[in-house]
């Protein structure tokens, strides 16, 4: 597993409640058990048409979020079947960080096993997040510190040190 290092930069916004794993990666590409290749389905639904055409207004296709590596959602973000290709398609995408007020738990643990820093935030400061983001401002994540720094603000968040040095180091369960 890749090192969790600090992170910046564009912060794309899908602040809906309830994403389920199947609308983050839908099921008809769950034809693998390799990582890599699963970015380009990422909100596969969300992002094309029925023609397999991009759609313009969808914020994982426009500049900057097209190179986001922070996604703020809605709460119970990654909630339906247990789907392990859901961080990976994230992570493939170049998203190392999700922010949510709250996680389905087998996403959650999911999430950590890949290196996907899952990040819970009351409501009230996603919100400010995503008024801070949609404006192409990019956020600043450091694991090491337990901060989010946007808008000259320190936000701390809080995280297990066990999950925060497994992420730091890099550790799958192997390792551990």
């Amino acid at each position: 597993m890749i090192k969790f290092d600090d992170l910046e930069g564009p912060a794309a916004v899908i602040n809906d409640i309830n994403i389920d794993t199947d609308d983050i990666i839908p099921k008809q590409f769950l034809k693998t058990i390799r990582r890599n290749g699963l970015g380009k389905f990422l909100f596969y639904n969300r992002g094309y048409d029925k023609k397999n055409v991009e759609k313009e207004e969808f914020i994982l296709n426009k500049k900057p979020w097209n190179e986001a590596n922070i996604l703020i959602a809605g709460a119970n973000f990654g909630c339906g079947s247990s789907r392990e290709h859901a961080p990976w398609a994230l992570l493939d995408f170049g998203i190392k960080c999700v922010i949510a007020p709250s996680f389905a738990d087998i996403f959650y643990n999911n999430s950590i096993k890949n290196g996907l820093l899952p990040l819970t935030i009351p409501k009230n400061i996603i919100n400010k997040l995503s008024e801070f983001s949609i404006n192409k401002n990019s956020l600043k994540i450091s694991l090491q510190n337990k901060k989010i720094f946007y808008d000259n603000n320190i936000l701390n968040f809080e995280i297990s040190d066990d999950i925060r040095d497994r992420l730091l180091k890099g550790y799958d369960d192997i390792e551990l």
